[in-house]
């Protein structure tokens, strides 16, 4: 196993590392940021690389947010930035329908099991849904659902694929409407399939819990449009075409962030110790995936900006 090459103070040392890089794909929560508390000397480090020439793409599997939704969190939270920097799960989940499946009429709604980030995204592909934030579906189930989902009555008979990311409203009624779909043949995504998701320096169910008990009533698996899926991947390097062995993916998580990077053979990846992943997870045998470098946060690479 590779060990990965700790990133110090060295001015040196870090120049050299930058200069290998024409393109920095980040994550955000957890590298960034945990909930809405910024890690100290984000802000410097970002503009220290952009100042060289570097390239910043904030590629998310959170898909609670659209791309507009998150340019204002940047905002909000002093961090300048750009839509056309900012590539998140559920517009790569609604490109993918839009743009590979391209369902046809008359199967070519979507079930939404998510909120307003995944509606406002497939809006910008004029993808047709239901479910999502509908008040409609944020209710308890009742005898007459039971009945009416059984013998189909209160299906949308144009629903041709299930979305699922992450929903803060997830209930016994939306698992039920998409099971449903599911076994009359829908076709099965979700956004990303993250067990866990950061938030207040803590850790809470991630989108992969919203799907999990769908895996395991239908006995399928979704097709994943986040990190560390190629579909993404590919869709990231289409809208910013960029030579992969110039890119490095700094990101906080193994399974998602670092295997991405791995996988989709980027010239580096980078693990910040702000987030999931902590060193004695890439030191274990049965790792995931182990990062060619490390550094406590990120601001570790900013140290230059500071010292000139």
């Amino acid at each position: 196993m590779t060990t990965p090459k700790y990133l110090t103070g060295d001015a040196a040392a870090i120049n050299e590392f930058i200069d290998r890089f024409d393109v920095f794909l980040l994550d955000c929560d957890g590298v960034i940021w945990s909930g809405e508390h910024v890690f100290e000397g984000v802000v410097e480090t970002l503009e220290h690389l952009r100042s060289r020439g570097n390239k910043t793409v904030f590629v998310t599997n959170n898909s609670t947010k659209s791309r507009q939704e998150y340019l204002k969190k940047f905002t909000g939270l002093g961090i300048p930035s750009d839509v056309e920097e900012i590539f998140g799960s559920a517009y790569s989940a609604s490109v993918y329908i839009s743009r590979i499946l391209k369902l046809a009429p008359p199967k070519n709604k979507v079930f939404v099991i998510g909120e307003a980030g995944i509606e406002h995204e497939l809006r910008s592909e004029n993808v047709p849904f239901i479910g999502g934030t509908d008040p409609a579906f944020r209710r308890d189930v009742t005898p007459e659902d039971f009945k009416g989902l059984a013998d189909g009555s209160l299906l949308d008979p144009e629903v041709g694929c299930v979305l699922v990311g992450l929903d803060f409203h997830i209930n016994y009624l939306k698992l039920s409407h998409a099971l449903q779909y599911l076994r009359r043949g829908a076709i099965f995504l979700a956004t990303n399939v993250d067990s866990t998701f950061p938030m207040s320096h803590g850790f809470f169910p991630g989108a992969g819990s919203m799907s999990m008990p769908l895996v395991y009533s239908t006995g399928q698996k979704p097709v994943a449009l986040g990190k560390p899926s190629q579909a993404m991947m590919d869709a990231v390097e289409g809208k910013f075409q960029f030579d992969r062995e110039r890119t490095c993916m700094v990101g906080d998580r193994l399974d998602t962030d670092i295997k991405f990077g791995i996988e989709g053979k980027l010239g580096g990846t980078l693990a910040v110790l702000t987030g999931v992943s902590q060193k004695e997870h890439w030191e274990a045998a049965d790792a995931v995936a182990v990062p060619a470098f490390y550094v406590d946060k990120l601001s570790d690479i900013g140290l230059v900006a500071r010292k000139q």
